[in-house]
């Protein structure tokens, strides 16, 4: 990294102002300057759609598919940076702007899905131009046609209409869905500082009693996840747990049904059993009875190794507390405990050598070594002041930008994701994404002290980010950066995660932020095995997620009972009782964006451990495989099949061995 001090050299010159939705000429930025810049760039997705539909005679790659793929970069690029704003604009009258934009957007893209005169142009491609085009192009195309199609295209015009009305409400439903937890943070309140025994020494002195002698805590991440890690009182626990996962109950309960039943009207529609099904059909998968085939080797691999965790744990528990509660709430907070005692190794203990800002600089260090790039902090100004933007350099070309926005604050999304900004299309726009995170810090007397399962997290973030800006040079703007099949897009994050193990890595930045001492080998070794231990109850979680969110969708809505179903398959899945009255469901935010293929996780967990066994451990940033990977997999966004990509990678189709392995790992 290159900050020149405080900032890198101001580059302004370079960016153009029209592609970023939260510039104001005033320097403040208003619901109407936002949908004003919004119609512009529905007014330029429009008229490429009239150029296109204006030609007369031979279809060819430059007067029809080119047009088309004007148009999906300008609904792209006013797409993205509506849900960026809904997610993290601080004035509320700009989120609900960009809320209702977000539909006026989904409306345009639907309008284009069922346009047959478009579908029409591009299957008159002509032929013989096409076999002579690239193998990105020939994909783009087959790939559009399919989506075409699943989108009902070539139904009959009275369909044409309920889908397109259906959509509308489907996307109106999701919105709410997701408003409603990105608004719905709940506050506990704690009487006694003996009911605060075990949390860490940070987060106690951020944490004073109010006028009544209470403290306030919150279910925002920084404040719940050391609750439910550490806390000894188990009654604090189980009632942040609820607080937690009632945050959207009882609003969001009648919407995720509305929701069900219109994604399963819409499936009916188009002629498929179930939405499971059409979710799948265009993905690696392909269908939801190969996803249940999956979760059945998935819950075979995992049930020995999770049933002997908790043995180990519930009688540890017990050894120490006859009365201990051995609920969803304990989860957590027992595993911790057990590894304290096995593994000798405390997750407190290694909070100090995670503060923020040193995990930020390893993060940027780690990636720029193995992708061969280069950060540099620009002047540019991004949607809030909290907000730092960095240009991504390979040798002198300027690749693209991205913008971390990393903390919590009011308003503002509450979960942990990547997000497209400016879609990048070679030789056109440069590609920009940003990251949306909340993580501690932030505030000046605060150094963000960090959880090791926290810096995990940020470099499963980062490997989306990378994705965005190094596969965002793609000739077509509907195969940049995210535009694989939904399926493999979890595979470059997931596959960074694991760099996190590496002992030489992690001390290039786990110091003491107050002493400046290294973490030593001992305790990352300890930690390594400590988080080893648990791979197997972690899976089950996943498939019960993953398990709930296809049956959701795979079955008739109006026999579903959410909160029965929740029950029975937690039960099913895991030992720690169930808690009465937890609606988990009604904050599941990942039932919007990925709707059934909530199994992306575990499947793309597979695929990314077969790729990092590729690397050579002994030089994982420097070895042929990291070139090979930023060449074959990254530098590709969209532009060849998930499965090719795959095979292009590894010589074969993933192989489950190396994740079996990774679930059973054990360190002596």
């Amino acid at each position: 990294m290159n900050e020149e001090g405080t900032v890198a050299e101001a580059r302004e010159t370079e960016m153009d102002e029209t592609l970023h939705g939260w510039w104001s000429k005033s320097g403040e930025l208003t619901a109407d300057d936002f949908s004003h810049w919004v119609s512009a760039r529905l007014a330029a997705a429009e008229a490429a759609i009239v150029k296109l539909s204006a030609v007369q005679g031979r279809r060819t790659l430059e007067n029809a598919l080119r047009p088309y793929d004007e148009a999906v970069q300008q609904l792209s690029l006013a797409g993205s940076q509506a849900g960026v704003l809904n997610s993290v604009a601080s004035d509320r009258a700009v989120r609900d702007q960009a809320q209702n934009e977000a539909q006026r957007v989904a409306q345009a893209g639907t309008a284009l899905s069922l346009n047959r005169a478009v579908y029409d142009a591009l299957s008159a491609l002509d032929q013989a131009e096409l076999a002579a085009a690239s193998e990105p192009t020939r994909h783009y195309v087959q790939r559009t046609l399919l989506g075409y199609r699943l989108a009902g295209v070539d139904k009959d015009e009275a369909t044409r209409h309920r889908l397109a009305a259906l959509q509308e409400r489907a996307t109106r439903l999701s919105l709410e869905f997701s408003r409603n937890i990105q608004e719905g943070g709940k506050k506990i309140f704690v009487e006694s500082a003996l009911e605060l025994d075990g949390l860490p020494a940070d987060f106690l002195s951020r944490h004073t009693p109010n006028c009544d002698g209470h403290f306030e805590l919150t279910t925002d991440q920084p404040e719940m996840q050391p609750v439910m890690t550490f806390a000894h009182s188990h009654a604090l626990r189980e009632r942040m747990f609820l607080a937690y996962n009632t945050r959207c109950y009882p609003q969001n309960r009648q919407v995720l049904l509305d929701l069900l039943g219109v994604r399963q009207e819409i499936a009916r529609l188009l002629d498929f059993r179930s939405w499971a099904d059409l979710a799948t059909a265009d993905q690696m998968m392909g269908s939801a009875a190969n996803v249940r085939s999956f979760l059945d080797r998935l819950e075979m691999a995992s049930r020995e190794g999770a049933e002997r965790e908790f043995a180990l744990v519930s009688d540890f528990a017990r050894r120490r507390d006859p009365a201990a509660k051995l609920d969803a709430a304990s989860r957590s907070y027992w595993y911790e405990q057990y590894r304290r005692t096995a593994y000798a190794f405390d997750s407190q203990s290694v909070r100090p050598y995670f503060p923020y800002a040193q995990v930020e600089q390893g993060v940027l260090a780690t990636a720029e070594k193995l992708f061969g790039v280069e950060f540099r902090r620009a002047a540019a100004t991004g949607w809030h002041a909290d907000v730092s933007v960095w240009e991504v350099f390979d040798g002198s070309a300027l690749k693209g930008r991205f913008y971390l926005d990393m903390h919590p604050r009011e308003g503002k999304d509450k979960w942990f994701s990547a997000a497209p900004v400016v879609t990048g299309v070679r030789g056109r726009a440069l590609p920009e994404a940003a990251l949306i995170c909340n993580f501690p810090g932030g505030e000046a007397d605060d150094p963000g002290l960090m959880q090791y399962s926290d810096v995990v997290t940020y470099f499963h973030e980062f490997g989306h980010l990378m994705h965005a800006i190094l596969g965002g040079h793609t000739e077509w703007a509907g195969l940049s950066g995210f535009a694989t099949e939904g399926d493999f897009i979890e595979v470059p994050s997931q596959m960074l995660e694991e760099f996190f193990r590496d002992v030489a890595l992690l001390q290039s930045f786990a110091r003491h932020y107050q002493t400046g001492e290294i973490l030593s080998a001992e305790t990352i070794e300890a930690m390594k095995r400590a988080g080893a231990f648990g791979r197997a109850d972690w899976m089950r979680t996943q498939l019960y997620y993953t398990t709930l969110s296809l049956d959701l969708h795979d079955e008739d809505v109006a026999k579903i009972d959410p909160e029965a179903r929740s029950q029975r398959l937690y039960e099913a899945l895991q030992p720690w009782r169930w808690i009465e009255g937890n609606r988990m469901y009604a904050s599941f935010g990942h039932l919007i964006g990925y709707s059934s293929n909530y199994y992306t996780y575990a499947y793309d967990k597979v695929i990314a451990l077969d790729f990092f066994a590729q690397f050579d451990a002994a030089n994982l940033l420097g070895c042929d495989a990291a070139a090979r990977y930023r060449r074959l997999v990254i530098e590709q966004g969209g532009s060849r099949p998930g499965r090719q990509m795959v095979r292009d990678f590894l010589g074969r189709d993933e192989d489950f061995e190396a994740f079996r392995s990774w679930l059973g790992e054990e360190f002596a």
